[in-house]
């Protein structure tokens, strides 16, 4: 098999392994996200929101980026795959984290009744922020067992890690939520992080790594470039959490809670349900390129192969959202946030030039460009909550939708200009004809929506999903040959 075949099918297996396990953790959200809309409704979206939002920017803030950072400097160590050489910096990871943890839980707590009036205006949840404060430090500490996992690539451990940890504070929220409803809240959020914590310590003692002794000192010195790093990180992630943050306190001073439960609603099924392919690939896509940073031809290759894989998966995805976005809606919440579908609708676009600037995107982070990522961070922070804010003003939910899908093709342009000053990097001709090929059928297929007949509407919406799915398997065929593929699968099955 040759060198761009096996590539491309490294990228496959891996987001099928992910997918797959993703899939199931989807159905668990699902089913989370349908107990809290059925016993407590928008307003109980918008309050678990507003607490998910402020607990997330003390941890981004706290976190100091290090669960991403850390994963570039294991899997950059990783050598031979002999594990002696991530053991120094597997165990000032570890310190680091631990650290970090007890920073946000303490800070959490200090700043409690200012969370609770920033958020809700006044302290009546003042009690939820303290409650709340030890998630910092379990996710803290579930990071710590993760990044090893994905730092060292091993993807199944992962996985189970993921799924098992969602699964378990399923169990322990459906009762919860049946008799205690809105006051179930804290309690879940706390059973979820504590789950994760337990079967990510799990199955990171499944790799046998020899934890070496660090002394304060050395820890100072040898963690300064994973904290530098992830500072910066943490500095980006914070300006995206403080964006959405502010974007929920307008809609909730201008609109009332439920809009910002419905904003929620929407934004969760764009980037949690849709968004999720984007997380499924990039646990194997950043320490890949992370590995090969210094090589701007390797890096080229492998974000062109990556961005391909990554258009060709979400093109159908988006066809077949923008079919059954009715039916999804009455599923996963109830028929009080159908008023969200036209902001899902245009939002869902979004996630086609997504797809690539995402791609593009993970190389900045991969070279540690630090000066540059702050830039773009603040510029397109910026802009985000510049547009989301017009949005609203002026169409409300629907115009969300709208600045989200402008925001990204923005976003598109400027990174591509970025990459190609700064590495060199550009994406051939082939590429472009695929990506326009995608681009036109999503476009076809959100039009279609306007069509007064309902009958002749579905029909050349579904003849599009159709030939998307060909158009998928005929060019992801050719870049991998799948009989092939097959063959050497019901082989070892046998």
């Amino acid at each position: 098999m040759s060198e761009s075949k096996s590539s491309y099918l490294h990228i496959l297996k891996t987001t099928s392994l992910f997918g797959l396990v993703q899939l199931f953790s989807i159905i668990i959200s699902i089913i989370r996200i349908k107990l809290i809309s059925v016993f407590i409704g928008p307003a109980g979206i918008g309050i678990t929101s507003l607490l998910s939002s402020s607990i997330n920017i003390i941890s981004g803030v706290c976190g100091l980026g290090i669960e991403t950072s850390s994963i570039k400097h294991i899997s950059s160590s990783y050598k031979n795959e002999d594990l002696n050489t991530v053991s120094k910096t597997v165990s000032i990871v570890r310190k680091l984290v631990l650290f970090t943890g007890v920073l946000g839980t303490s800070l959490t707590i200090i700043f409690s009744n200012w969370l609770s009036i920033i958020a809700f205006g006044n302290s009546s949840h003042m009690y939820s922020f303290i409650f709340l404060s030890i998630t910092l430090l379990f996710k803290q500490l579930s990071v710590g067992h993760l990044v090893v996992l994905q730092g060292l690539r091993k993807m199944k451990l992962l996985a189970k890690a993921n799924f098992y940890g969602n699964l378990l504070g399923l169990i322990f929220s459906i009762p919860l939520y049946y008799y205690y409803q809105i006051d179930a809240i804290v309690p879940t959020f706390i059973i979820a992080s504590f789950s994760a914590l337990v079967f990510s310590y799990y199955y990171s003692k499944k790799v046998k790594i020899k934890i070496s002794s660090v002394k304060r000192n050395q820890l100072i010195v040898d963690g300064k470039d994973i904290i530098r790093l992830g500072i910066m990180l943490a500095f980006s992630g914070l300006l995206t959490l403080f964006s959405t943050y502010l974007i929920q306190i307008y809609i909730g001073k201008y609109g009332s809670i439920e809009q910002v439960g419905l904003f929620s609603a929407g934004f969760t099924l764009l980037n949690s349900y849709v968004g999720i392919i984007f997380t499924i690939m990039s646990t194997d896509y950043f320490p890949r390129l992370s590995s090969i940073c210094n090589d701007n031809y390797k890096i080229r290759i492998s974000v062109m192969q990556q961005a391909l894989v990554s258009v060709l998966i979400i093109t159908p995805i988006i066809i077949l959202f923008l079919i059954f976005i009715p039916l999804i809606i009455r599923i996963l919440y109830t028929s009080k946030f159908v008023s969200i579908i036209p902001m899902v609708c245009f939002g869902i676009l979004a996630m086609l030039f997504k797809a690539v600037s995402w791609s593009m995107g993970f190389i900045l982070i991969a070279k540690g460009e630090s000066a540059i990522f702050i830039k773009t961070a603040i510029g397109f922070s910026c802009l985000s909550l510049f547009l989301n804010v017009l949005g609203y003003y002026f169409y409300k939910l629907e115009g969300l939708g709208i600045s989200f899908l402008i925001y990204y093709l923005i976003h598109f342009f400027i990174v591509k200009m970025i990459t190609k000053k700064r590495y060199g990097f550009y994406f051939d001709k082939k590429f472009y004809q695929i990506y326009l090929i995608c681009i036109v059928m999503c476009s076809l297929t959100f039009l279609f929506r306007y069509i007064p007949n309902q009958n002749f509407k579905y029909s050349l919406m579904s003849i599009m999903a159709i030939i998307s799915i060909g158009f998928v398997f005929f060019e992801i065929n050719k870049k991998m040959d799948l009989k092939e593929m097959f063959n050497s699968l019901l082989k070892k099955i046998k």
